[in-house]
C-alpha cells in the first residue's frame, strides 16, 4: 500500500507544477492508496521567496491557502472510492512568533495533519539557493557547523512549541551545504542537538518522514541520513515515507531506493496515517496512525 504524506501542486505553490486534481489522478494511476495534501502554509510579506516577489503578498498567500483547502475538500469527496486523501499543510517555523500564526491557521482550518518543517535560519531560506545558504551561514558566524547548530536549535523550538505529527526533512540543512553528504559525527555540538531533537520527537510520539526528495536532488541518502535514522530507530522512533512531490512526475519518485535505504538502516516497520476516530492526538480526532511492514510494502505491484 504505497503512500506519501508530503505533496505540493503548482496550483497552490509557486515552485511546483500541475493542478492539484492532476496530482490526485496521478497518485491513483500509480496505485497509491494514501496521499496527504500538504501545501505550504501562508507566510508573512517579509518571508516571501524570490519567485514570489511579484504578484504575491501575505494576503494573497492566505487567500490561496483558503482556495487550496476548499479544493482539497472537493477532491477528497470526489475521489473517496479511489484514494484515501488526507488534508494538511507543511508549516514553516521561521521565528518564535510563528507559533501564534500557525496555531491560528490550525484553528481556522479543520486539517487532518501537518508537517513540521524548518526552511529558514535567521529568517533566510536555507534550501532555496547556495547564495542564500551562504547568507545564513555568514549570520551564524561563517562556519557550516555553527549554521547547522542554529538550524537544529530552531527546529527544537518548533518541536517543543507544536509537536508536529510528522517532522519534515529532518536534516534539510544539508541540501545547499558545500558537502551535502557530510557525516555529523565530527561536529560535537551538532550531534548533541540532533540527539536532543530526536529524543524529544520519540518522547511525544512524532513520526519522522523518510523523504525521497533528497535522492531526487542528487544527495546520496534521503532525509534523514543513515546516522540520524539509525539513532532514531534505536530510540524506538517511527518512520513514514514521503516523496515531497512538487508535480505529477515526482509522485513516488525514487521510492525503490528509499525502501532499500530503509532496509539497510534496519527499519522494518513504516507508519502511515488514515482517517479513523482516534484519541492519539486530540488536535486531529479523525485521524490515526498505523504501521505496516517493510516487506509488505515491497510486495506491492508499485515496487515491482
Amino acid at each position: 500500500m504505497p503512500f506519501s504524506h508530503h505533496s505540493h501542486s503548482g496550483q497552490f505553490c509557486a515552485h511546483a507544477k500541475d493542478a492539484l486534481e492532476d496530482v490526485v489522478k496521478a497518485a491513483i494511476a500509480k496505485n497509491m492508496q494514501i496521499l496527504a495534501l500538504t501545501e505550504h502554509m501562508p507566510r508573512k510579506q517579509q518571508d516571501l521567496y524570490p519567485e514570489e516577489a511579484t504578484g504575491y503578498s501575505d494576503k494573497v498567500l492566505l487567500d490561496t491557502f483558503r482556495q487550496y483547502y476548499a479544493e482539497a475538500r472537493r477532491l477528497q469527496q470526489a475521489y473517496l472510492s479511489e484514494l484515501n486523501i488526507l488534508i494538511g499543510t507543511e508549516i514553516d517555523w521561521i521565528r518564535p512568533s510563528s507559533k501564534v500564526f500557525i496555531e491560528n491557521l490550525l484553528t481556522e482550518f479543520s486539517l487532518e495533519l501537518f508537517i513540521g518543517s524548518v526552511h529558514h535560519v535567521h529568517c533566510v531560506p536555507i534550501d532555496y539557493s547556495t547564495a542564500l545558504f551562504d547568507e545564513a551561514r555568514k549570520i551564524s558566524g561563517g562556519s557550516n557547523e555553527k549554521l547547522f547548530e542554529d538550524y537544529f536549535d530552531l527546529q527544537y523550538e518548533m518541536l517543543v512549541a507544536l509537536k508536529p505529527p510528522i517532522v519534515g526533512h529532518f536534516d534539510l540543512i544539508r541540501l545547499k551545504s558545500p558537502d551535502p553528504d557530510t557525516n555529523f559525527a565530527s561536529m560535537e555540538g551538532v550531534r548533541r542537538r540532533i540527539s536532543r531533537n530526536l529524543g524529544f520527537i520519540a518522547k511525544y510520539g512524532g513520526v519522522l518522514e523518510l523523504n525521497s526528495a533528497a535522492l531526487r536532488k542528487g544527495l546520496k541518502e534521503p532525509y534523514p541520513n543513515a546516522e540520524i535514522s539509525k539513532e532514531f530507530l534505536s530510540l524506538g522512533g517511527a518512520f513514514t515515507i514521503s516523496d515531497d512531490s512538487h508535480g505529477i512526475d515526482q509522485i513516488g519518485c525514487r521510492y525503490r531506493e528509499l525502501l532499500r535505504f530503509a532496509k539497510e538502516v534496519g527499519i522494518m516497520q513504516i507508519t502511515y496515517f488514515e482517517k479513523c476516530s482516534s484519541d492519539k492526538d486530540l488536535r486531529f480526532p479523525n485521524v490515526t496512525n498505523k504501521t505496516t511492514t517493510l516487506s509488505l510494502l515491497e510486495s506491492h505491484p508499485f515496487f515491482a
